[in-house]
């Protein structure tokens, strides 16, 4: 038996990391390290940066490649069996590595916010001891990076998907929705002009682009900066923050 630790490190700034979670890489003897392929190897390049400044004796590294996900059948069909063929590749690494007791995955944000890592998790045989330790996810680094607070004087917001505001419009009640996993600009799909926008793209990083603004205005601003930023890179993590302007008249 083993105990997993799901240890989230913000935005790949290594300042992100708390004090908890380095303690925790310290304590493993095998970190589970995934591959995306060769145009976003600088991912598992900033794990591997991470790791070596919070320990002098890194441990034990197991690489793993992300299978790809297949989109016949559904969405939800799709992601569950995904999460299926990432769980086989956790527990062969794992098993290979009979002697780990304090196995961990560092994980991009926090691990209770749009990651599934804990669903992945579940799916183990036999169920490993899970702990997770909190990290700063992406909406406190754009509120952060823009200066602005995540939502109006005593009113509601929602934390939501590309995917959904494209299918469901702007989400019921809520005067401010934060838009993660959204590689469509989705916010194309919405009435622009009753929208103001705060945009970032790794944020946190060096590399960190801000655009703010009324949505009319720098769409297709940011549509553009994201994309040429993605040719660049290999690959891009953006979130954005809508507000929804009140009729004042």
């Amino acid at each position: 038996m083993f105990e997993l630790s799901l240890i989230g490190i913000g935005t790949g700034n290594p300042d992100h990391l708390t004090f908890q979670g380095a303690e925790a890489i310290r304590k493993s003897d095998l970190i589970l390290i995934p591959r995306k392929g060769e145009g976003k190897s600088d991912l598992a390049g900033l794990r591997e940066m991470i790791i070596g400044q919070v320990t002098k004796t890194p441990p034990t590294i197991a690489y793993f490649d992300i299978p790809v996900r297949r989109t016949e059948g559904g969405y939800l069909r799709g992601v569950d069996a995904w999460h299926d063929a990432i769980a086989k590749r956790w527990q062969d690494a794992i098993e290979a590595h009979p002697q780990a007791r304090n196995v961990a995955l560092l994980i991009w944000g926090d691990p209770s916010l749009y990651d599934s890592s804990l669903r992945i998790a579940a799916r183990l045989d036999p169920v490993p001891a899970i702990r997770v330790f909190p990290g700063i996810t992406a909406l406190q680094a754009l509120t952060a990076a823009h200066a602005i607070p995540v939502n109006d004087l005593g009113a509601p917001f929602v934390v939501t998907t590309g995917r959904r505001l494209r299918e469901n419009g702007w989400p019921a009640l809520a005067d401010r929705a934060a838009v993660m996993l959204d590689g469509d600009c989705s916010f194309q799909s919405l009435d622009m002009a009753s929208f103001d926008i705060w945009w970032g793209a790794y944020v946190g990083m060096k590399e960190e682009i801000l655009i703010q603004g009324p949505l009319t205005e720098v769409a297709n601003r940011i549509i553009e900066t994201r994309a040429t930023a993605r040719a660049n890179h290999g690959w891009i993590m953006d979130i954005y923050l809508l507000h929804r302007r009140k009729d004042r008249s």
